[in-house]
């Protein structure tokens, strides 16, 4: 295992360090527990958002505090939940009296310990609600999860709610946006390698340099099946099917076609991914309206890709469009 790391026990912590080094002027940071927070947080009369998971999927969560996005994140050990106490100090850390949305993804750890945080926090005075994100198509259930998990889809969760905070939206209409969202965004994925832990220090599974994985989690949890490499047109032709015939898509809707890497996957592999979607969605009679390509939600090394596909209307559009700007997602300021 080759990592430029230094004691693997200290790897989130030297991180979170870092992201708050690089971007002062954005973020603050907190340890012992590991906290990132808007500057200007909490803004007062404002719903703030929370969100966060296990570390080693970034630039998710911490890479989309901002303005427009997250008002704080709470990563947890390598893809290891964090405990209730560093939730809660993220949700006072934000609160401007307005309520606070968690935003989750559907693993048994984020779902029970963000639970637990509302219940804290609530007895604190701070009115919380909760949305769960679940856009993996791949598997009904998993042994992180009951149901589907939740994975790059996160992503334009926590930007078009971010989006209806900034605007001044209360808590109720927060959170309408953010179900809205789940209730239309999808995703799959595939792998190509494993990905290694650092406290681990070996692969989280194994690949035949011949195999691949479909339907992936981003922890490496078993997708739907393993076969043997095909080209890229054919591998985006199974992820791209279950994902359409889901919703379901339709002719004449226009979605939002995000393709994301694991986190070991070039770019130039990522546009060849995404050309050959918007051929598929095309044929269908399908408009891609609004697109983005690269690594937001990653499994550290892994090699791999997910197509995410998210079902439009005008006001959608309008809070995707909206001004961001975190150290991951920045546009329109």
């Amino acid at each position: 295992m080759k990592k430029l790391i230094n004691d693997p026990r200290n790897v989130v912590n030297e991180a979170v360090a870092g992201f708050g080094a690089a971007h002062p002027g954005l973020v603050r940071v907190s340890h012992d527990p590991n906290v990132i927070v808007r500057t200007d947080a909490p803004v007062a009369g404002k719903v703030g958002i929370v969100s966060g998971g296990g570390s080693g999927h970034e630039p998710l969560h911490g890479g989309f505090v901002g303005p427009g996005m997250l008002s704080a994140a709470v990563p947890g050990a390598v893809f290891t939940s964090p405990t209730p106490d560093p939730i809660v100090d993220a949700t006072k850390a934000v609160d401007g009296g307005a309520g606070v949305l968690h935003i989750v993804k559907n693993y048994t750890g984020d779902v029970l310990n963000f639970e637990t945080a509302a219940d804290l926090a609530a007895a604190e005075g701070i009115e919380v609600r909760s949305v769960l994100v679940n856009d993996d198509v791949a598997v009904k259930d998993s042994v992180f999860t009951a149901g589907r998990r939740g994975v790059a889809g996160t992503v334009l969760v926590e930007k078009i709610a971010g989006a209806a905070a900034e605007r001044g939206d209360n808590l109720a209409a927060v959170v309408a946006v953010a179900e809205k969202v789940i209730s239309r965004v999808r995703t799959m994925g595939v792998a190509l390698t494993p990905c290694v832990v650092p406290h681990a220090g070996e692969p989280s599974f194994t690949l035949a340099d011949d195999e691949i994985e479909i339907g992936i989690g981003i922890h490496g949890e078993p997708g739907r099946e393993r076969i043997k490499l095909e080209p890229a047109d054919a591998i985006v032709d199974r992820l791209l099917e279950p994902i359409l015939d889901d919703l379901p898509f339709v002719s004449g809707d226009n979605v939002l076609l995000m393709v994301n890497g694991m986190g070991g996957t070039p770019q130039v592999e990522l546009y060849i991914v995404f050309r050959r979607a918007a051929e598929v969605l095309a044929e269908k009679g399908i408009t891609i309206a609004r697109s983005l390509v690269g690594n937001y939600t990653t499994s550290l090394e892994m090699q791999g890709t997910s197509i995410t596909v998210l079902k439009l209307d005008d006001e959608l559009t309008g809070l995707w469009d909206a001004p961001v700007h975190t150290a991951a997602l920045r546009w329109g300021r």
